[in-house]
């Protein structure tokens, strides 16, 4: 059965645990002609993307509380700032995204690109990306585990890196430096640069709040950054100076 099936099963699923509030293996097995060990997949799955919570023998709907909390994880304006940089993605695009919580408010907008190749070095985004129904083409970097920043690091990742050249980096930060560019917490700032090196246009994503921030490690300097997306709690004064370096500023609706 190909991905596309598989997406649709998994989507009704859903539609019939909402609607009776717990489904058995046995059943769904019957009901999409398919094997139980097909169905457990499929449960594990949904259940990892917090869709449901598996029982013995099958599933029930998640409780509201819990409902609540998995839709809060990305914050509003989070959202808010992702929609906007989603609109600068166009079909058949070669894009990478890095890891972070800003990042991840991408995911759900790919839908509606078709023909993308996705390259992360963030195992959570891959997964994300790989439940796609549009189906993009997903490549992984590789390379060294940093539990800090939660993403893969390190020269591997680094020389797969080189070895393509893409159309747009989406990238977050810690905070904003007006005089410098985006800066980080993070020490490991290696695998930055040479995403930024091998894309042809830069945007990085982060909220107005992280201006002024005082974090000694430059990420990004503002001649490698394109664009920057941000939330229109950004000042003007900082918008003017932003733009003074040659990086295109855009501000999305503030939602708290």
């Amino acid at each position: 059965m190909n991905k596309r099936n598989t997406q649709q099963r998994r989507h009704s699923i859903i539609s019939l645990l909402n609607q009776q509030g717990e489904v058995s293996v046995e059943e769904l097995s019957l009901r999409f002609e398919t094997s139980e060990v097909t169905i457990r997949k499929d449960l594990a799955t949904l259940e990892k993307t917090g869709l449901l919570l598996r029982r013995y023998g099958g599933a029930v709907a998640v409780p509201d509380e819990v409902t609540q909390q998995f839709s809060a994880k990305i914050a509003p304006n989070k959202l808010s700032i992702a929609n906007a940089a989603a609109e600068l993605i166009q079909d058949h695009n070669r894009i990478i995204i890095d890891s972070g919580s800003t990042t991840s408010g991408l995911i759900g907008e790919l839908n509606s690109k078709r023909g993308l190749l996705v390259m992360t070095n963030s195992l959570a985004l891959a997964n994300s990306i790989h439940e796609l129904e549009n189906e993009p083409t997903l490549l992984m970097t590789g390379g060294t585990w940093d539990p800090h920043s939660e993403s893969f690091q390190g020269q591997i990742a680094e020389q797969v890196l080189r070895s393509y050249n893409f159309d747009q980096l989406f990238i977050g930060a810690d905070g904003i430096d007006l005089e410098r560019g985006t800066t980080t917490f993070n020490e490991l700032t290696g695998l930055s640069k040479v995403m930024a090196e091998v894309s042809r246009e830069v945007i990085v994503m982060l909220e107005s709040e992280k201006l002024g921030r005082r974090i000694p490690n430059l990420e990004l300097p503002w001649g490698n950054i394109s664009v920057l997306v941000s939330d229109d709690r950004l000042p003007n004064e900082a918008v003017e100076s932003i733009s003074k370096h040659g990086v295109r500023v855009i501000l999305a609706p503030y939602a708290g």
